[in-house]
């Protein structure tokens, strides 16, 4: 039975309006209403979210081409005019994480010397948001892609969820990180039958305050898994760690340093009675699988009868559809922020929800200078 993307949730945002005129005007004269929506890649995934956007903007999609020549270069052509528009890209990541920045940095230059006079990136998914803090004798490669964005044109950034809310302040200009919180909170209370005898899980410490914003709202009760690694080797080895120790090194008398107690990993324990409940773990990304199995596992074995995870950006790479298949997770819900229909197809744990709603109003609001500040009502900094 083919699974199909659940339905944008009316009950929440569902007093938006397009601003004047029906949406056939809209549609016959969206070059006229000074702004134009473009795919900046041809994948099906970024076609059907940017289709969804537009037809609820009431707009037609840009014109243009996006493709890979055969020496591997990305080639991107505007087929209209938009001098003197307000254009925004909807880029969505694939898999192919380095294809598709060059597609958005192409696109906005293209557009940058064709005269657009705003240029709005709709990017749900922020690529190397993880590549935020310094690692070593590594590098900030979240500020370097914007800086690069900057350079090619962009003027301002529609993102969604950020891995570290400070990345904000890598860009030049403004950036409206939205949040899809609203959207997964529905989908609990709708979808979960039984929700209220439901807890709020925290992986890690570090996932607590996202945990708790979600269970004041939900009016639930709150777990949080401690004593799991809180950093892996490479978080380890950081700058803060270099130079390395070297033996029999001279150091100058006055220099030493008093010497640091080693960490020892406590034994896992569940702070929160999880016993004959519905355990809901809450994070931002669900990449790599490992621990949200392993939490699943604990949380088994403490009691809980029914096991759900909930993810704004589902990446799911490499094994992770075939990881959750066979572990005690029973749904894995996601947005549409990041392509992931092969791994659906891998997984029928695996659901979708909607957030282009969002996305077509926060491009409504900024285009008419109206402000964003509804679509962050009883949203808190700890989303």
């Amino acid at each position: 039975m083919p699974r199909k993307l659940l339905l944008p949730y009316k009950s929440v945002f569902s007093h938006f309006r397009a601003p004047r005129g029906s949406h056939d005007s809209l549609a016959m004269n969206a070059a006229r209403s000074g702004y134009r929506v473009f795919s900046a890649n041809s994948t099906a995934a970024c076609t059907e979210l940017a289709k969804r956007i537009t037809e609820r903007l009431g707009a037609e999609l840009g014109k243009s081409v996006v493709y890979q020549e055969t020496n591997g270069e990305t080639r991107v052509e505007i087929k209209e005019s938009v001098r003197g528009q307000d254009i925004f890209i909807i880029q969505t990541i694939p898999r192919d994480v380095n294809t598709a920045v060059m597609e958005l940095l192409i696109m906005a230059y293209a557009l940058k010397t064709s005269c657009a006079r705003n240029i709005i990136g709709v990017i749900p998914y922020f690529p190397y948001s993880k590549q935020s803090k310094m690692r070593k004798r590594g590098s900030i490669v979240c500020k370097l892609l914007a800086s690069m964005l900057a350079k090619a044109g962009l003027t301002h950034i529609i993102t969604m969820d950020l891995h570290q809310k400070e990345i904000q302040g890598f860009f030049s200009f403004p950036v409206d990180n939205l949040r899809a919180s609203p959207f997964l909170l529905q989908y609990i209370q709708e979808e979960i039958p039984d929700y209220r005898n439901a807890v709020i899980v925290a992986k890690s410490p570090d996932a607590a305050k996202r945990a708790q914003s979600y269970a004041e709202r939900l009016r639930l009760g709150l777990a949080v898994i401690h004593g799991e690694a809180q950093c892996t080797e490479q978080d380890m080895d950081d700058g803060r760690h270099s130079p390395p120790m070297v033996k029999n090194a001279t150091v100058h008398p006055g220099l030493e340093l008093p010497l640091m107690m080693a960490k020892e990993k406590p034994p896992i324990t569940v702070v929160g009675d999880v016993g004959g409940r519905i355990a809901i773990i809450v994070d931002d990304i669900i990449d790599d699988v490992e621990s949200f199995v392993a939490a699943a596992e604990i949380l088994k074995e403490r009691g809980a009868y029914k096991i759900f995870v909930m993810a704004t950006h589902g990446l799911l790479s490499a094994e992770a559809p075939r990881l959750i298949e066979e572990s005690s997770i029973d749904e894995v819900v996601v947005t549409n922020t990041v392509p992931h229909e092969v791994q659906k197809l891998q997984c029928p744990k695996i659901k979708t929800v909607d957030i282009s709603l969002i996305l077509s109003e926060a491009i409504r609001r900024i285009h008419n200078g109206e402000s964003m500040a509804y679509l962050f009502r009883n949203i808190t900094v700890d989303d």
